[in-house]
């Protein structure tokens, strides 16, 4: 099978993110062509002239629509598709120039239909934005919780770097209206109808992720109310390991109040591990600042994750009511 590729990019709001990641594929090293498919998520600030100013560089498909979310906005985006494969990318994303021929190459050697690949640090970042990428992806933090990379099938792809084949999009109707979990929810619906997934190690993308501390939290306690979710909805995806920010929280807590009682030697775990985060951030980024801004992102990280699984956990076990009901502020109308 040939492959015609469709960049699938939903936008609400970010003309000068689009600016950078059209810049970027125009760069791409592949000796084909590829359409650009970027869909305007109902924004105030458009990017449609951004857009036109790459009318001559690149396919580009410009939709506009009510707002919906990013889950169905990429769906709208792959119904209006020309290309057979699907690669979904956040508007944040900057894309290395080897990008598409890495994926390519990959799926003509070892073909899935769905497909993840990791996100990295531009030298271009904040310090703040590279401890933050630490923090959500080092395997010392809870970047492995996705899944065994080396698996075929065992991977849980993210949606801002994700390839979709057109039959899996067709067959599953793609992303729910659930956000943030829209793309593990639909990695374990293709695994229930037989497709694989995997990980390309080196389709890497700069993935920007314009954020500050607050909202950081905000966001990863997100992550951490939506696992519960789908575990209820997929039960047998269920795994100890989605509890561990939790528990590391919950002990970490308790180490801290019970310090009179107990004394303080049982915080020395904690310590011990934060001064393995600094040290991991510091050999990988080779920068103090951003090594200590990684232990703070990771401590935001388990706090904001454990929470937010707890909180869920609690109410899906107290309420006899749907999650839709519980989490309104979890789940979009769909409108296209």
């Amino acid at each position: 099978m040939q492959l015609q590729f469709s960049f699938i990019v939903p936008v609400f709001n970010r003309p000068s993110e689009i600016d950078e990641l059209l810049s970027s594929l125009v760069e791409q090293q592949y000796p084909h062509s590829f359409e650009v498919v970027i869909v305007e998520d109902g924004s105030t600030n458009s990017a449609e002239q951004v857009v036109s100013s790459y009318a001559n560089k690149l396919t580009i498909n410009y939709l506009f629509k009510p707002n919906s979310g990013p889950g169905d906005s990429r769906n709208f985006g792959m119904r209006h598709a020309k290309g057979n494969y699907f690669i979904i990318l956040d508007s944040d994303c900057i894309v290395p120039p080897q990008y598409l021929s890495t994926v390519s190459n990959f799926l003509n050697s070892t073909y899935v239909d769905c497909f993840g690949g990791p996100d990295a640090a531009h030298t271009s970042f904040s310090n703040l934005q590279k401890a933050i990428n630490f923090a959500m992806t080092s395997f010392m933090t809870t970047g492995g919780i996705r899944g065994n990379k080396n698996q075929i099938s065992k991977f849980q792809p993210r949606s801002f770097n994700m390839g979709l084949s057109k039959k899996a999009f067709k067959e599953t109707g793609g992303f729910g209206n659930i956000h943030p979990g829209e793309d593990p929810d639909l990695s374990i619906r293709l695994w229930k109808l037989g497709y694989q997934t995997a990980l390309i190690t080196d389709a890497y993308v700069f993935h920007k992720r314009r954020i500050s501390w607050r909202t950081f939290y905000k966001q990863v306690s997100k992550f951490g109310k939506v696992r519960p979710i789908l575990n209820y909805w997929h039960p047998d995806t269920r795994k100890i390991t989605y509890w561990f920010p939790s528990v590391f929280f919950i002990g970490f807590l308790a180490t801290v109040l019970l310090a009179p009682l107990i004394g303080v030697y049982p915080l020395a775990w904690y310590v011990i591990y934060f001064i393995g985060v600094f040290f991991g951030a510091l050999f990988q980024t080779k920068s103090l600042s951003i090594a200590i801004q990684s232990v703070v992102a990771t401590g935001i990280q388990f706090t904001g994750y454990g929470i937010g699984f707890l909180t869920s956990v609690i109410k899906l076990k107290l309420y006899n009511k749907a999650p839709e009901q519980l989490f309104p502020e979890l789940f979009f109308k769909n409108k296209s």
